[in-house]
């Protein structure tokens, strides 16, 4: 992920620079310097932290969070130790090799004349892995709080995980793409396709072929839980990450990862740069083609339908989004009218079911922007045909199906807004879907035996939502009589609503509302504030705060608990 910080600058070489002496000054081992942090990820939303360079190799430097190496046992440190050795030779054998070879070098030897890349290792919050920040890439009078190096960040939490090479190549590759596109191009990526060249790198270095426990895996339960994410607005949420990342599985596995380093090496940004690859490689594909093809493919993932519909990837063979059910009641005459609010390059799968005769459908876009619109008509669960249709300039349009029920069990629409191609750096609008379905029915022995049939898939759906918050419920195996992570701000979690739970027990002067949701917003927090203050001398003054601040860290989760076992 990289930070806030984002300005353009021009970098002029004069001619007393090229021909003065370069001075290397190299850190140290057992060095301690005193490091600049963004707050937003830090554990503790620390600004500075001292942290002691433990490992010095032929292309980084290794620092570790000095007070929470200190605060380790001897076995912790041995095993901190073991790790940081083989990251060590990963990374100067296979992810710094690979990557700069695939996708160009970072700055060398950079803003402090040193070709090691500063890897700092510290305190984050519980969901971050690490980030970057190319304000280190300034001088001091440019960026007050630079720490003047080629540099990237990453949780301790992680260290003892093989996963921490995944988020180390993720946060390199940022270090590559600001050289890349800010320094020899003057330009600044876009968010999304930055952190999805990023999300791709462990696939690049084989870390995800297995599967269990891998980068990959986290993101396919991160797009599961919100297919329909945009895929250009970046909103720092797990599903930001969830679809970049699925997305460009399909996107490489089809069109090679040359299109990834081609529009990373371009003056151009965004969908327009991944244009300008395709183009170069031949490729007759335009970008919003290989997205529509990829909406397909996710929902059906079966190369018999067509064969971009399909994942080569073999862990992502079984991945399939499952779409919101549009149910035709079995009356004589029916219809549904609805009405769905769509974001620029997001996909949405909506399936019609049930009823028996004519299907009539009618569409009705927003007309400020343009859709498009495949659908998958099937008979079967194997017989399913992938066909477009095709709105007017009003983003108006009709289609009807004859004996749907009985010679078509399903129609799935697809629809996605392509318009905007450029200029993506926040929240996007909402823009209005309206979908209306009417059927007439025939004879009332039909009505039953659709009725049943309809049953039997609704039966079928809520059995499968159900083993699925089964399976979820299985996987966290939280208990309410120990909250064992940190809590704060946005989160939504059974755990949160332990907390809440909690906080309900302690009475109307500490959570007045008493709301059991499992998700942490502001009456939440301000009843954690609340709880903090009351046992200030116990959660606060320990750590010299004189206020509650909302955030369930080790101290306030030992006194919670600590009520809890009595």
């Amino acid at each position: 992920m990289t930070s806030k910080f984002s300005k353009k600058i021009i970098f002029i070489l004069s001619l007393i620079l090229l021909v003065s002496p370069v001075f290397v000054f190299a850190d140290s081992q057992s060095q301690i310097m005193n490091f600049f942090v963004d707050k937003d990820y830090d554990f503790l939303e620390r600004e500075k932290i001292y942290a002691t360079l433990e490992k010095i190799s032929q292309n980084s430097y290794f620092y570790l969070e000095k007070e929470w190496y200190e605060n380790l046992t001897e076995g912790e440190k041995e095993t901190v130790n073991q790790n940081l050795e083989i990251l060590t030779k990963e990374f100067d054998q296979t992810i710094y090799p690979t990557l700069t070879s695939t996708f160009g070098s970072e700055w060398k030897p950079g803003v402090d004349n040193d070709e090691h890349i500063t890897i700092l290792f510290h305190q984050m919050k519980e969901e971050a892995g690490g980030y970057f920040k190319n304000g280190d890439e300034y001088e001091k009078l440019q960026n007050q709080n630079s720490n003047e190096r080629e540099m990237v960040y990453l949780n301790t939490e992680h260290l003892k995980s093989s996963i921490i090479r995944s988020y180390l190549a993720h946060e390199f590759i940022h270090l590559i793409t600001f050289n890349q596109k800010e320094r020899l191009r003057g330009v600044s990526e876009e968010v999304w396709l930055n952190e999805a060249r990023a999300d791709y790198a462990p696939s690049l270095l084989s870390y995800d072929e297995e599967y269990q426990g891998s980068n990959l895996q986290q993101r396919v339960k991160q797009f599961i839980a919100a297919p329909s994410d945009s895929l250009t607005e970046w909103q720092k949420q797990k599903g930001d990450y969830g679809i970049v990342n699925i997305f460009f599985q399909y996107l490489v596995d089809y069109y090679g990862v040359k299109i990834l380093v081609d529009s990373l090496q371009s003056s151009r940004t965004g969908i327009e740069s991944i244009n300008e690859a395709l183009k170069k490689n031949n490729i007759e594909k335009e970008f919003w083609q290989i997205f529509t093809d990829w909406t397909v493919a996710i929902f059906l993932n079966d190369c018999q339908f067509g064969e971009n519909y399909c994942y080569k990837n073999q862990n992502l063979k079984n991945l399939r989004v499952t779409p919101s059910l549009i149910f035709l009641p079995s009356t004589q005459r029916t219809s549904v009218s609805l009405n769905y609010s769509i974001k620029q390059w997001s996909g949405n799968w909506y399936r019609i079911m049930g009823g028996e005769g004519e299907l009539k459908l009618e569409l009705d876009g927003e007309d400020s922007v343009d859709f498009k619109l495949p659908y998958v008509l099937c008979k079967d669960t194997y017989q399913c045909q992938v066909d477009f249709l095709d709105l007017n300039q009003n983003q108006d349009g009709e289609i009807s199906f004859e004996n749907f029920g009985k010679d078509y069990t399903s129609l799935t629409l697809i629809p996605s807004i392509q318009s905007k191609i450029s200029g993506f750096d926040g929240r996007e609008p909402s823009y209005n879907l309206g979908i209306s379905a009417s059927m007439e029915m025939k004879t009332e022995k039909e009505k039953l035996i659709e009725q049943l049939k309809a049953r039997i898939v609704e039966l079928k759906t809520q059995i499968a939502q159900l083993q699925a918050k089964i399976a979820e419920i299985l996987r966290e195996k939280i208990s309410c009589q120990n909250l064992e992570n940190n809590l704060y701000y946005g989160l939504k979690s059974l755990e949160v609503r332990c907390l809440q739970e909690f906080l309900k027990s302690q009475g109307k002067e500490i959570y007045p509302e008493g709301l059991i949701t499992g998700f942490f917003g502001p009456l939440t927090q301000a009843a954690v504030i609340r709880f903090q203050e009351k046992y200030s001398s116990e959660i606060l003054t320990p750590l010299g705060l004189k206020q509650g601040t909302g955030f369930v860290g080790p101290s306030t989760r030992t006194k919670i608990n600590q009520i809890l076992a009595q």
